[in-house]
C-alpha cells in the first residue's frame, strides 16, 4: 500500500467513530415518530429516551480520556466499536421504555468515547499545516452519519420500522471494529511510552522527515518535565485553556444544534408537515450539513478557527431571529412550514461551516500532551452534559413556550457565545501542538 493510500485509510478509520456518533444522534429523530405507537411515550418519556444517550455519553467521555492516556487511543476505539454494536442490538429488540433507555445509555458510552478520543487521535496523527482540515474529518463523519440516519429513517418510515432504524447502527460499528485492527497507534502516545522507533515510522506516513525530527525534539523537551497527568490538568498554566475549552464545548450545544437534529421532524410536524414530508425535510438539512462541513475543511486552515467561530455566530443568530419573527407574525400554512425548513437550513449552514467542525478541532489543540486525553475528555463531558440538558428540556420548552420563543432563547445564547469567543478564545491556526503548549507554559512563568 503506498504512503498516500495508507494515510487516507488512517484518517478514514480514525474519523469513523464520528459517523456512529452522527448516526445515533440523528436516527432517534425519525424513530420517535413511530416508537410511541408501540411503546407509549409522554413528553417527559420522549425527552428521557432521547437524552439518556447523553447520560452514557457523560460517563464515556469522563472515562475514555484517562483510559486512552493510559492504554492508547487505538484500544479505546476498538472498545467503543463493541459498545456501539451492543447498544444497537438492545435498542432493536427493546420491549419497553426501561430497555429503550438502557440501550440509549449503552450507546451513549460509545458516543462519549467517540467525542473524546476521535478528535485527539486525528489531531495527533495530522501534520501541523493540515491539522484543521484533517481534524474536521470528525465533524464531516458526524454529518454523514446524521444524513445516513435520516435516509434510513425515510426508507423505513412507510413500514414504521423504528427497530430497523435503531438497530442498523451496528453495521458501521462492525466496520469500525474491523478497521481499527489496521489503524496505527497515535505517535504522540507512543512517544510517551518511550517507543520512539514505532512513533517515527507512523509519523513518516503523514509528515516530512525534518518535521518529524522537530516534533520529537519538542516532545522530548516537554516529556522532561516531571509531571503527572493530574499535575498538568490542575496546573495554573492549563486552567485558562480548560475554561476556554469548556466554554466553546458548552456553547456549541446551548446554541441549539442538537435540538434541531433530534427534533427536526417534530418541529416540522408542529409547523404543518406530514410524517414522511417532515423526515424528508430533515434529509435536506442533513445534506446541507455535509456540504458545509466540506466548506469548513477547505477554509479552516486558511481563515483560522476564531474567525470562523465569529462568522458562524453572526449567521446563526440572524437565522434564528428571522425564523422567530416569521413564526410570531405569520399564519400556520404549508408555505410557512417550508419557510421554517429553509431558515433552519440556513442555521445549519452557518453551524456546519463553523462551530460544528471548529470546536472538535480546537479542543485537543488547546491542551498539553500529558493531559490531552483527560482534558479533552473533561470538556467533551461538559459538551455531553450540555447536550443532555438541551435534549431533555427541549420538548418541554417547545410545549410550554412554543417554537418561536425557543428560537429567541437560542439566538440570545448565540450572542453570548460571540462575546465569549471575541474576548477569550485564542487562534491556533498554523501552530504545532508543541508550540501551543510551550506558549501556554511561558504565559505563566
Amino acid at each position: 500500500m503506498n504512503k498516500n493510500l495508507s494515510k487516507n485509510w488512517i484518517f478514514f478509520f480514525g474519523a469513523l467513530g464520528g459517523l456512529l456518533y452522527g448516526y445515533d444522534t440523528g436516527v432517534i429523530s425519525g424513530a420517535l415518530l413511530f416508537i410511541g405507537k408501540d411503546i407509549p411515550l409522554s413528553n417527559f418519556l420522549e425527552g428521557l429516551v432521547v437524552s439518556s444517550l447523553l447520560v452514557g455519553a457523560i460517563i464515556g467521555a469522563g472515562l475514555s480520556g484517562y483510559v486512552s492516556d493510559r492504554f492508547g487511543r487505538r484500544r479505546v476505539v476498538f472498545a467503543i466499536a463493541l459498545i456501539y454494536i451492543a447498544g444497537s442490538f438492545v435498542l432493536a429488540f427493546a420491549p419497553n421504555v426501561p430497555i429503550l433507555v438502557t440501550g440509549r445509555i449503552i450507546l451513549g458510552l460509545g458516543v462519549g468515547g467517540s467525542t473524546a478520543i476521535v478528535p485527539v487521535y486525528l489531531s495527533e496523527m495530522a501534520p501541523t499545516e493540515s491539522r484543521g482540515a484533517l481534524g474536521s474529518l470528525n465533524q464531516l463523519m458526524i454529518t454523514i452519519g446524521i444524513v445516513l440516519a435520516y435516509l434510513i429513517n425515510y426508507a423505513f418510515a412507510p413500514i414504521e420500522g423504528w427497530r430497523w432504524m435503531l438497530g442498523l447502527a451496528a453495521v458501521p460499528a462492525l466496520v469500525l471494529m474491523i478497521g481499527v485492527l489496521f489503524m496505527p497507534e497515535s505517535p504522540k502516545w507512543l512517544l510517551k511510552q518511550n517507543r520512539e522507533k514505532e512513533a517515527r515510522n507512523i509519523m513518516g506516513l503523514t509528515r516530512k522527515k525534518e518535521d518529524i525530527d522537530k516534533e520529537i525534539k519538542q516532545m522530548r523537551e516537554i516529556e522532561a518535565e516531571k509531571e503527572s497527568t493530574w499535575d498538568v490538568l490542575t496546573s495554573k498554566w492549563v486552567r485558562p485553556m480548560l475554561i476556554v475549552g469548556s466554554g466553546i464545548a458548552i456553547f456549541q450545544q446551548f446554541i441549539g444544534i442538537n435540538a434541531v437534529i433530534y427534533y427536526a421532524p417534530t418541529i416540522f410536524t408542529k409547523a404543518g408537515l406530514g410524517d414522511s414530508a417532515s423526515i424528508l425535510g430533515t434529509v435536506g438539512i442533513g445534506i446541507l450539513n455535509v456540504l458545509m462541513t466540506l466548506v469548513a475543511i477547505a477554509t479552516i486552515d486558511k481563515l483560522g478557527r476564531k474567525k470562523l467561530l465569529l462568522i458562524g455566530n453572526a449567521g446563526m443568530v440572524t437565522s434564528l431571529t428571522i425564523l422567530a419573527v416569521i413564526l410570531f407574525t405569520a399564519e400556520l400554512t404549508t408555505s410557512i412550514a417550508w419557510l421554517t425548513v429553509i431558515f433552519l437550513g440556513l442555521f445549519i449552514i452557518f453551524f456546519s461551516a463553523t462551530w460544528g467542525p471548529v470546536v472538535w478541532v480546537m479542543l485537543p489543540e488547546l491542551f498539553p500532551l500529558k493531559a490531552r486525553g483527560a482534558a479533552t475528555g473533561f470538556t467533551t463531558l461538559l459538551l455531553s452534559l450540555s447536550n443532555l440538558i438541551v435534549s431533555l428540556f427541549f420538548p418541554v420548552l417547545l410545549g410550554a413556550i412554543g417554537t418561536a420563543w425557543v428560537f429567541v432563547l437560542f439566538a440570545a445564547i448565540g450572542v453570548l457565545a460571540f462575546l465569549f469567543v471575541m474576548n477569550y478564545v485564542p487562534e491556533t491556526k498554523g501552530r504545532s501542538l508543541e508550540d501551543i503548549e510551550n506558549d501556554l507554559r511561558s504565559s505563566i512563568s
